[in-house]
């Protein structure tokens, strides 16, 4: 994880533990609703793409959102999709119903807020999550990090997905 990432050109703050391919993939506690939570666990023997996003209300983060929303199928059963931002869930769940986005699944940080330093995506500087994408194998090792260096970039998705890929294959 970079020190700082760009929003716009202009330096943010990153702060969190770095992953690497190799590394075993942090737990989380984040809010499939305003009740009901999901853990790492919830996720066991499955491939994950993890997507880490400022707000699935940003142009870039809904473009993101989308494109993996659409992606999804093509990875089979045997993976998900999660898109982690510090948005509330029910504006996670308006955000999917107004996108018809039904192949992701949305997960909330704003109760716990512990995934941003567990996954190194945290910018104290705004409250939210820096943008990045994170494929977990099977066996919950992590096989692909990219950390966005500039906020208002999209992911290099090809990449992400063909690690996805190889991962369930």
């Amino acid at each position: 994880m970079p020190s700082s990432v760009t929003l716009k050109g202009n330096p943010i703050a990153v702060e969190g533990k770095e992953l690497k391919p190799g590394d075993s993939a942090p737990d989380f506690k984040l809010r499939k609703s305003l009740k009901d939570e999901a853990t790492l666990a919830d996720f066991a023997g499955k491939v994950l793409v993890v997507n880490a996003v400022p707000s699935l209300d940003t142009p870039v983060c809904d473009l993101q959102a989308k494109r993996f929303n659409k992606e999804a199928a093509a990875l089979g059963d045997g993976a998900v999709v999660l898109m982690v931002s510090r948005d509330l869930p029910p504006a996670q769940a308006r955000w999917c119903g107004a996108a018809d986005a039904t192949n992701i699944v949305c997960l909330s940080d704003y109760k716990h807020q512990s995934f941003g330093q567990a996954w190194g995506v945290e910018l104290p500087d705004l409250g939210v999550l820096a943008r990045a994408v994170f494929v977990v194998g099977k066996d919950g090792k992590v096989v692909h990090a990219e950390y966005v260096p500039e906020i208002a970039q999209e992911p290099n998705y090809d990449a992400a997905l063909a690690a996805a890929k190889k991962a369930a294959g």
